[in-house]
């Protein structure tokens, strides 16, 4: 009878916190579970790491077989030992919550650990225009001709891919509309574009440009959705980094469309520079999952939330342009015959 009891009684002190058994044996619930994340590189002067991104994990608990880590990023991974290595991507300094669970069969423990990591930028990808001739073909395509009653918005010009619309020249990226009779339009002009080349989704876009001259002129640094074949637009989303209008010079646009938010009625802000059409200036996009920035010459000058109902969280593709007239480019200088759009670079970081 003591032997008996004596077994009961380590059963159940065994078992009072498991859910299951292995092979008759009570599976017990992990404790104490303690989690360390060290930034690599972490000094007093580089308290957040030194941007590489990369964290050392370490973690510990009693009777634990294996750990499941939701590093605050998106991703999660698993392991059966005690660390885990993982770079973060995301550029800038940052702030995350980990979570943490150390499991024992279908018995787990799980915590938290605060993280905040500053990651250097990194370039993904760039175009610096170096070479003369035609634009890379490894990284920009053309879109051609008039586009559907002026590409949507009532524009006088004809898209082509001759050097007469578009080179790249001393270190310069150069389209250059041109006041001419081609193809049944007044006007030509040259438009390109990543598509189906490169795209990315979040991150930092910085071009350095200087603007054409004139009455009618409507040059652009932009980006479209990945999806606009199968979306359709403005579904896809439109994220306008640069717009001019040679109309009012000096003047700088930056644009969102999207459904409900479009055309006349997209979110857009303002800001006035000096000399946008005689000095290089720098454009600058910072996108991310919860905002998307503005600036000029690192002067922020829009913010926008964004969030996960928005068609801003997909990839996106690059579109550098030079429209003329229509319905934001307005009237048309009667004197203008041409004038030169030049881009020096445009950088993509992560």
């Amino acid at each position: 009878m003591l032997s008996v009891f004596l077994s009961a009684f380590m059963f159940f002190s065994c078992s009072g916190d498991a859910a299951d058994t292995t092979g008759g044996e009570a599976v017990v619930k992990p404790s104490n579970l303690v989690v360390v994340a060290t930034p690599v590189g972490v000094s007093t002067q580089n308290p957040n790491g030194d941007g590489s991104g990369t964290v050392s994990f370490t973690f510990s608990a009693t009777n634990a077989k294996s750990y499941k880590i939701a590093l605050g990023d998106g991703e999660t991974k698993e392991t059966t030992t005690g660390s885990l290595t993982y770079t973060y991507n995301a550029g800038g300094t940052n702030s995350y919550t980990v979570y943490v669970s150390a499991y024992n069969g279908s018995q787990f423990i799980s915590t938290s650990v605060a993280l905040t990591l500053y990651v250097a930028p990194k370039a993904i990808w760039a175009d610096e225009f170096d070479v003369d001739g035609a634009p890379d073909a490894t990284k920009w395509a053309y879109d051609l001709g008039t586009g559907d009653w002026g590409w949507g918005n009532n524009e006088a010009q004809y898209y082509t891919n001759r050097p007469e619309n578009v080179k790249v020249l001393n270190g310069k990226l150069i389209i250059t509309p041109i006041k001419e009779t081609y193809q049944g339009s007044s006007y030509t002009s040259a438009r390109i574009k990543t598509q189906g080349k490169f795209s990315f989704k979040y991150g930092k876009v910085e071009i350095k440009a200087k603007l054409p001259l004139g009455g009618g002129t409507w040059p652009a640094l932009w980006m479209l959705g990945n999806n606009i074949t199968t979306a359709s637009w403005p579904a896809c989303g439109e994220i306008d980094i640069m717009e001019h209008v040679g109309n009012t010079p000096n003047k700088i646009y930056g644009t969102l469309h999207y459904p409900n938010f479009s055309g006349g009625n997209a979110v857009s802000r303002t800001t006035t520079i000096t000399n946008a059409s005689s000095e290089f200036h720098i454009y600058t996009l910072d996108w991310r999952a919860d905002s998307i920035k503005f600036y000029v010459d690192g002067n922020l000058f829009h913010t926008f939330t964004n969030n996960s109902s928005l068609p801003f969280n997909q990839n996106f593709f690059l579109i550098i342009n030079c429209a003329m007239g229509g319905n934001f480019g307005g009237a048309i200088a009667p004197g203008f015959t041409s004038s030169t759009f030049e881009v020096d670079y445009i950088r993509v970081f992560n």
